[in-house]
């Protein structure tokens, strides 16, 4: 009987990765498709145009709008403070979902989901998660949840339901730390997490099972920190933690060998590499999952005058192009394409905000994200933008 539970379980696995690897696909193939020139070769887009309506700088033929604003009562939800990292999710109806979270304290955090129809037209918003805390960033897995990072020490990930239909949902294994965000390789079933401390570590962790659901259970696995072997070519070594609450010693703190990270910030997982970003030194990593391998391919310390500096948010467009948001710098999301380093757009007054949670639609034709304190530069003032492209729509067969 065990050893047929066994084989079940092995088939659930292995089924997983080939569903995953085709959601990945499929996705991937939907952005190309209906929206090419909208999200590839964004490095040959013009120079930004003079501010819009809505205080935004973008390239010729690209528009923005205002979808959300801290405080405005959006069909009986009052959009959150703070707002900070988000994502996207398609409905069955051919719209998608907007999730983002909320960085207060004292029991006010959470995250909250704006639902747009197949058209663009925003007809549901309500809330996904509530009563934490400094709810920062934190990644979309494949098997579509949210899951939504406390920076803070001893923080803790929670995985929530964009739709709203389930209760969120604490995932202690993930590790008790001051989280920043998440990155699910799909291929080799694991995570990677961002630690947002001077000197944090990357984590990864590995699922051994799988749920009643059939999706990867993050109650029944293992966390792991890296270690850099410097000398040879910046292979990465991980090490088992052996206590991920961290019940006596400090998660970053409980194997000698790991290496120090200065300021984790955003993560991303595309065509089997990790990209992430640190703030204290403004560089963006690459860890190669097939080599194992850590190469730095943007430090701000190589260029006299940066076009990129308060690195935070990071994600990608189908194309593999690389957008980076700013934490203060120009308030710009820049695009690394080869060697190509371009702003997309830029928020001109928020100079006391910073840019958060950059997300395409899933035909990649619109960008969401925020200004989590707005003009003010507090908290209540958050304003979540979208962009729209010139080709939206023309692509689609």
């Amino acid at each position: 009987m065990k050893n047929s539970h066994i084989d079940f379980q092995r088939r659930k696995l292995l089924r997983y990765g080939c569903i995953g690897l085709a959601s990945l696909m499929t996705h991937h193939l939907l952005a190309v498709g209906t929206s090419k020139a909208a999200i590839s070769n964004l490095a040959s887009i013009g120079p930004l145009q003079a501010p819009d309506q809505n205080g935004v700088r973008l390239p010729h033929g690209y528009s923005s709008r205002i979808v959300a604003s801290s405080g405005q009562n959006l069909f009986g939800y009052r959009w959150h403070a703070a707002p900070d990292g988000g994502n996207t999710f398609a409905t069955d109806e051919g719209g998608w979902i907007y999730v983002s979270n909320s960085e207060m304290k004292n029991n006010s955090g959470g995250a909250g989901a704006l639902q747009f129809d197949q058209n663009g037209k925003l007809i549901n918003a309500y809330p996904i998660l509530k009563n934490t805390n400094f709810n920062c960033a934190g990644g979309a897995t494949p098997w579509q949840t949210w899951l939504s990072c406390e920076e803070m020490e001893r923080g803790l990930v929670w995985e929530c339901d964009p739709f709203g239909k389930k209760p969120a949902q604490v995932r202690k294994a993930l590790g008790r730390f001051k989280h920043e965000a998440v990155a699910v390789d799909t291929k080799n079933k694991q995570l990677y997490l961002t630690e947002d401390e001077p000197d944090g570590c990357l984590y990864r962790y590995t699922f051994h099972s799988l749920n009643a659901a059939g999706d990867p259970d993050l109650e029944d696995g293992f966390l792991e920190v890296a270690e850099i072997l410097a000398g040879r070519q910046n292979t990465v070594r991980w090490h088992r933690l052996p206590d991920p609450e961290a019940t006596k010693i400090a998660t970053r703190q409980q194997i000698k060998q790991s290496s120090r990270f200065n300021g984790g910030e955003g993560i991303w997982y595309h065509r089997g590499i990790i990209y992430f970003t640190t703030k204290g030194d403004n560089r963006v990593w690459a860890y190669d999952t097939h080599t194992h391998h850590l190469n730095i391919i943007y430090d701000a310390a190589r260029y006299a005058s940066p076009a990129l500096s308060g690195v935070d948010n990071i994600i990608t467009n189908a194309a593999g192009e690389l957008l980076v948001a700013e934490d203060g710098g120009n308030m710009q999301i820049v695009i690394l394409s080869g060697q190509s380093i371009k702003p997309l757009l830029q928020l001109v007054g928020h100079d006391r905000s910073e840019i958060t949670g950059p997300a395409f639609n899933p035909d990649g034709s619109r960008l969401y994200f925020s200004s989590q304190r707005g003009k003010t530069g507090r908290h209540e003032n958050g304003v979540t933008f979208e962009i729209t492209t010139p080709f939206l729509g023309s692509q689609k067969e």
